[in-house]
Parts: C-alpha cells; sequence; structure tokens
C-alpha cells in the first residue's frame, strides 16, 4: 500500500495471518462481540483492560467517545462517554493463549497502546462520518476488497496481509463493508503517536 498522509504502513511490522486468523476462531469460543449495548452494526472483543476491572471492556467501554455531524446543519456532536486509554495496561487473561497475546507484546514495545480491540464489521454494512480523540493502529484479519476505509476524501482498501497500518482517526473518516463476510480488524488507540 502506498502512504498517504492520513494513512501509514508501519514498514518493519509484520504479522502471521494464519495465526491471527486462528487466534481470533479461539477468542470467539471465550467472548462473543460486545455490541455496546445493542447499537446495530457495532461489535467489539477487547484484548486489555484497566487493571483488575473486567468492566472496563464492556458496554460503552467497548466503544468510547467520537464526535459526528448527524443531520444537515453539519453541527458537531459528541457520542457515547470519555474513556482513559493510558489506563488500559493489563491483558485480558482468558486470551493470554493466543496469538494475539504475542502481537499486543510486540505493539507495546513500539507504542503506547490504549485500548486493543478486535472489531467487527459485518457484511453491507459502514460506520457514522465520525472523528475519535486519537489515531488508531490497524491490523486487518479478515477483509475482501469492498471493505474501504474513508478519511476526508481518500479511500483506502487494508488487506488482511499481516501488515500494520496507521490511520489518522482524528479526522472525520469512516469504514464501511461493501462486502458479503465479516471485516474484523485489530484495532489499537494509539496515545501518543504523531501524524506530521
Amino acid at each position: 500500500m502506498t502512504d498517504f498522509i492520513d494513512f501509514h504502513t508501519v514498514r518493519d511490522l509484520k504479522f502471521d495471518t494464519d495465526k491471527l486468523q486462528n487466534a481470533l476462531k479461539e477468542v470467539l469460543k471465550i467472548k462473543k462481540y460486545d455490541t455496546a449495548g445493542g447499537i446495530s452494526n457495532f461489535g467489539a472483543i477487547c484484548l486489555n483492560q484497566i487493571p483488575g476491572q473486567p468492566e472496563s471492556t464492556k458496554g460503552n467501554n467497548a466503544r468510547g467517545v467520537y464526535w459526528t455531524k448527524p443531520d444537515h446543519t453539519g453541527k458537531e456532536s459528541s457520542r457515547d462517554i470519555m474513556i482513559d486509554e493510558k489506563a488500559y495496561t493489563e491483558f485480558v487473561k482468558d486470551f493470554e493463549h493466543t496469538y494475539f497475546k504475542e502481537v499486543y507484546d510486540k505493539l507495546s514495545k513500539k507504542f503506547k497502546l490504549g485500548r486493543v480491540r478486535i472489531l467487527l464489521k459485518e457484511p453491507r454494512s459502514t460506520l457514522s462520518w465520525h472523528r475519535d480523540p486519537e489515531p488508531r493502529l490497524h491490523i486487518p484479519i479478515i477483509t475482501n476488497p469492498g471493505c474501504i476505509m474513508v478519511i476526508e476524501n481518500i479511500a483506502k482498501h487494508l488487506p488482511a496481509d499481516g501488515s500494520v497500518y496507521i490511520t489518522n482517526n482524528l479526522k472525520y473518516h469512516n469504514a464501511f463493508n461493501g462486502g458479503e463476510e465479516n471485516r474484523v480488524h485489530l484495532v489499537a488507540c494509539l496515545t501518543d503517536y504523531k501524524f506530521n
């Protein structure tokens, strides 16, 4: 993937796609996707938590604050709750036997991470047009050619080839899955990453 101003490829980091997909299967045997209180077209599984607080992975904590322009006025509105990303420092014990623990450890050596989640985008669904409080790191696990992320007016497909991408979620963006199978990414909040 060619780098664009709001899409960066981490050149010196790559993971095994088969191991990522097998780890996903293992996690899904233990936990279902959290819909943050029944929000349609949203599914998340938190891989890390606030130490000793398993409730920090559930409900609104699985989603977190974002800003959107919900109607024709273009006026910005906030949604959901603020999350203390820096407090998420403990990997969830139930998932320590999976490849995700190795991925988490490698990412933690290179980046200051907030929540690390497995995010589901079901077939023929989209996110709202929104912006987040921080950049995000993406490792696609399952995708298809109809899965596109749009940041402002640039649209990119992120292939599931083990690559690691950083996206500028501080700008307005969305992601959609125009295919007929689930899109699943490992997504980490980056607490100190700066875009040039």
